[in-house]
């Protein structure tokens, strides 16, 4: 015997109307926009970080460069110098094999500019300043674009 069907009971489906989906756009816009600062904010600091980090290294390896001959590389001789031995005067007197960089290549600071050097140096007369331009690469500068050296003690960013 057949089973007596049943009416099905209407359901009333609902859809979202305009302003509902209007507003969760909008909710959604405003917290990508809030998390992208957020974020953004906290990728410059790395990079900041970042590149007072190298700056040290730089520094270490420029020490031991003096250690072992006795000055600094010239100006002129650059960075350079930490990676291979300088050809041009003054020559160094016990140039360590295989330079002073573990990676053979001077870096870059963390925006993909090199880093100035200069020696003897105008903010460390008796040793020598090591920086990086920052985000914009151009000397001077405010935040992120504000230039990063051996003789700074501490910045916001």
């Amino acid at each position: 015997m057949p089973r007596p069907r049943r009416p099905r009971a209407h359901r009333r489906q609902r859809g979202f109307t305009l302003i509902e989906i209007m507003a969760v756009v909008l909710i959604m816009g405003l917290l990508a926009g809030i998390v992208g600062y957020n974020i953004i904010g906290s990728m410059d600091r790395g990079r900041v970080t970042s590149t007072r980090v190298q700056i040290s290294a730089l520094e270490q390896a420029l020490q031991q460069y003096y250690a072992d001959n006795g000055r600094f590389p010239t100006t002129e001789q650059g960075l350079d110098a930490l990676v291979q031995a300088p050809s041009i005067a003054p020559e160094p007197r016990h140039y360590q094999a295989g330079g002073y960089l573990g990676r053979k290549v001077v870096p870059v600071d963390s925006w993909g500019n090199a880093f100035q050097y200069e020696a003897p140096g105008q903010m460390n007369p008796e040793a020598f300043d090591v920086w990086s331009l920052g985000a914009d690469g151009e000397p001077g500068g405010d935040g992120t674009n504000g230039d990063l050296g051996n003789w700074v003690e501490t910045q916001q960013g």
